[in-house]
């Protein structure tokens, strides 16, 4: 018995690993060489391209698709239809193939509102948050909220996910964070 969920619509490549606990629904394309964590959720119609690498505990909404050279630390969430790329000129008659793919990384508990895009090559910091719609074309500080076309940082969000408030503290959990330089940390108690 399987230790995972695949839909019956779904297919699976050979040489895919896919942790225990993980579901994947209606649609979904897994192709080969690449590899998922535990307890992740991948929704309807989600493509997970060749070698991806998906941590544990990730949740993939509707409609989105994880091109070569993504990886999804733990616990990150991608909102429904969010985009990301590989590539940053691509032509039709000139295909590069995977050598010249760009690595996009979206550190541990980030979070990839909807309709968001990811242009290749940069970094999403752990506990970030990209607002529904943004377009991130830069590196992204952990814990920074980013929102607009071009995305730009607009806050900065608790570990928990909440927006901090302007003294850096988290209204729901209470942790109070200190600015250090371009980026924040919890304040030691």
């Amino acid at each position: 018995m399987s230790k995972y969920f695949v839909h019956p619509s779904s297919f699976v490549d050979e040489n895919v690993e896919i942790g225990e606990n993980t579901k994947i629904w209606h649609f979904c394309h897994i192709q080969s060489g690449a590899r998922i964590g535990e307890k992740c959720s991948f929704g309807q119609n989600v493509n997970v391209s060749n070698n991806v690498i998906v941590g544990d505990g990730v949740k993939v909404q509707n409609n989105v698709s994880l091109y070569e050279g993504v990886v999804l630390e733990d616990h990150v969430f991608c909102g429904p239809s969010c985009v990301f790329t590989n590539d940053l000129t691509p032509r039709a008659r000139y295909p590069k193939g995977a050598a010249g793919y760009k690595k996009t990384v979206v550190k541990h508990d980030a979070t990839i509102g909807a309709n968001a895009t990811i242009v290749c090559g940069h970094t999403v910091g752990e506990y970030a948050t990209i607002a529904a719609g943004a377009v991130v074309a830069k590196n992204v500080p952990s814990h920074a909220l980013m929102a607009g076309v071009p995305a730009k940082q607009i806050g900065w969000v608790c570990e928990c996910g909440q927006v901090l408030n302007e003294k850096l503290v988290c209204p729901d959990c209470g942790k109070q964070y200190v600015k250090q330089g371009d980026k924040i940390e919890e304040e030691a108690h």
